[in-house]
């Protein structure tokens, strides 16, 4: 077993209302004015009332090549992942010489070394401190990152694990690009970063995480991946000198539909469980289309996914990091009860699903 000690969160400094960043983005992207009012119109259906962007507003006109774009991602992404991860150990009481392990996940930049690696010095962590970077999960790292560091804590009960996700996903936006799938990110997606604390079963102990229900920090109970076949081209990214243009097929709602309650009942049967037992939905802000799609496949009210509704209008969707950030605010609601459980779940490139079961 282990346990989420606390999640941290960081957001660059540049926040705009969403008019404003449709009515420079529409300058970069579109080529023919008259496509702007269909640009209005995706944009204001994303529901994103504010969203903070890695550059001043005025800079994203002149960006113009990846290597440009990619240099200022490194510039913001490692002291917005630092300020993050300090953020969470802060939390509860750790520092950075605690750390055992760190996972790093982003994609919106490149480099090598990679974030984590840049963060080990820009923290001070210790110089024997194991790393792991993820690089193409895509919207799904959040949740994936929580797996697998929890994979790794359980042969590690004293460990200290750290999983850092930064996307910067503004510096992405491609020019000249009509494309729907370019138009709807522009206005759906947001920059900023998150940490998640997690230690592993007798770490908790010695910390007081695992008290009789009473503490707002939940325990990992089991993980489960699925992969859908033949969806390749759903979601993700093409790759070439422009840098990463975005591949978002119409038919994710679908997708959602068909396959995510199968792998949800799955996870929740292996521990006697059903959707019904679920008292917290932890998702991904996909955006509203698939959180509409998620209520009815899940058969639940549209509110069990009100805080991911409040973090898209609120930041917009902040690909891995977003999951995170609703997870923490889930935590600082303080769910009360003890053995409540909670599912947190993602989907991305692949295509496909990551699901976290979760006790408080």
């Amino acid at each position: 077993m282990s346990f989420i000690a606390s999640v941290g969160s960081a957001l660059p400094e540049h926040r705009y209302p969403q008019h404003e960043i449709t009515a420079l983005f529409a300058d970069v992207v579109l080529t023919e004015p008259s496509r702007r009012p269909l640009l209005e119109r995706l944009h204001a259906s994303t529901t994103v009332q504010y969203r903070h962007l890695a550059l001043p507003l005025s800079a994203y006109a002149t960006l113009d090549s990846f290597g440009t774009a990619n240099a200022h991602w490194l510039d913001v992404a490692v002291p917005l992942g630092a300020q993050a991860v300090e953020d969470a150990l802060t939390q509860v009481g750790l520092s950075p010489q605690d750390v055992d392990v760190m996972v790093s996940t982003t994609v919106t930049g490149l480099a090598v070394p990679s974030l984590d690696a840049r963060l080990v010095p820009a923290l001070g962590l210790r110089d024997d401190v194991r790393r792991l970077p993820l690089f193409g999960l895509g919207c799904l790292a959040g949740a994936a990152g929580v797996g697998r560091v929890h994979d790794l804590l359980r042969g590690d009960s004293d460990g200290v694990a750290v999983l850092v996700s930064v996307e910067l996903c503004s510096l992405t936006l491609q020019r000249g690009d009509e494309s729907m799938a370019n138009m709807v990110g522009s206005g759906l997606f947001g920059d900023g970063a998150a940490a998640v604390v997690m230690v592993g079963d007798r770490r908790a102990q010695a910390m007081g995480l695992d008290r009789d229900g009473t503490d707002p920090r939940p325990s990992v109970v089991a993980t489960r991946s699925a992969f859908y076949p033949d969806s390749e081209r759903v979601m993700g990214w093409d790759i070439d000198q422009r840098g990463f243009s975005l591949v978002l097929d119409a038919t994710v709602p679908e997708m959602v539909e068909r396959h995510l309650r199968t792998g949800i009942d799955r996870l929740l049967a292996e521990h006697d469980l059903h959707t019904k037992d679920v008292e917290h939905w932890i998702a991904h802000p996909g955006g509203p289309k698939v959180l509409e799609a998620m209520a009815r496949t899940l058969d639940v009210d549209p509110s069990a996914f009100a805080l991911t509704w409040e973090s898209l209008a609120s930041v917009g969707n902040l690909s891995s990091s977003s999951v995170l950030r609703v997870l923490g605010e889930t935590m600082r609601r303080r769910p009360g009860g003890t053995g409540v459980p909670a599912v947190m779940t993602a989907m991305g490139p692949g295509f496909c699903s990551e699901l976290v079961l979760l006790r408080w």
